[in-house]
């Protein structure tokens, strides 16, 4: 991504975020239902309840088709670039990529 045009849609790397951890936890999801039609793409990011088979959403993330397939993309590459890492236990870092 760092060879395309930067707009308000592709802002700059180097972009400022503000997280307050105690109002956006990491939540851990172990099921993703993706939801598409020609609009867009729903994720309903759930829980398993214990051992049952039921699942609890914990939260629900809409986007654009386009924004979809650039996060699927950006997801891959930051996949592949970290699994080596990830295989020898080498030092573990924390990768952040901004996917607008």
């Amino acid at each position: 991504m760092a060879d395309e045009k930067r707009t308000e849609q592709n802002p700059p790397q180097g972009m400022a975020m503000n997280i307050n951890p105690v109002t956006t936890p990491v939540l851990y999801t172990d099921n993703i239902i993706i939801t598409t039609n020609e609009d867009g793409v729903v994720l309903d990011v759930s829980q398993r309840v214990g051992s049952t088979n039921q699942a609890n959403v914990i939260t629900r993330v809409g986007m654009s088709r386009t924004h979809a397939k650039k996060f699927a993309k950006e997801l891959g590459r930051i996949l592949a670039m970290t699994e080596g890492a990830v295989q020898t236990g080498s030092q573990k870092e924390n990768k952040e990529e901004h996917v607008s």
